[in-house]
């Protein structure tokens, strides 16, 4: 893989079993990314397991962004939470970073959304990390009172909570589909 590599030459599409061990590197690679923001409990978090890969590839909800050789760099996965899509997890290779790589993921998820009768998209992110909430508000999603929450959405934040994920301030927020 090339780490000069644009976008454009990179193709997104579902994942594969043969795709588990890379989408599990390219969690662990861009989780060093929260080292430069003090969360090393996060940059050295376990990646999602193998079961939970397949499941997504099982249910066609996890998708890749390959090079031209076909090598994942990037993976978006979702699910339906409270009758809305759910952006499970988005993480791109440090190589690619800055390409849109996981915009164009998310962009995936958002058609998948619209494609199952989803008006809406949440997620759960930390507030104040420049890649996480920030960037999503730029994107148009925006932060969820938490006692407006779904059930579904409140259980995963109360998940979170209990797995020490909230190490940073933390919130659910929504992307209303056009």
């Amino acid at each position: 893989m090339s780490s000069s590599t644009p976008s454009e030459e990179l193709t997104i599409r579902p994942a594969v079993v043969a795709d588990v061990g890379a989408i599990q590197a390219i969690e662990l690679d861009a989780g060093q990314l929260f080292l430069a923001v003090g969360m090393p409990t996060i940059a050295y978090a376990d990646p999602p397991p193998p079961d939970t890969i397949l499941h997504h590839i099982a249910d066609g909800t996890v998708w890749v962004a390959v090079d031209d050789t076909d090598q994942p760099v990037g993976y978006a996965a979702a699910s339906s939470v409270d009758g809305e899509g759910h952006l499970d997890q988005v993480s791109v290779s440090p190589q690619v970073a800055g390409r849109r790589v996981g915009r164009r993921l998310m962009d995936r998820v958002c058609e998948w959304s619209r494609a199952q009768g989803f008006e809406a998209v949440t997620l759960t992110t930390f507030v104040d990390v420049p890649f996480n909430g920030p960037l999503y508000e730029r994107y148009g999603f925006v932060a969820i009172a938490s006692e407006t929450l779904g059930p579904e959405l409140a259980a995963i934040r109360q998940a979170e909570i209990d797995a020490g994920i909230d190490v940073g301030p933390r919130t659910a927020m929504r992307l209303t589909l056009e």
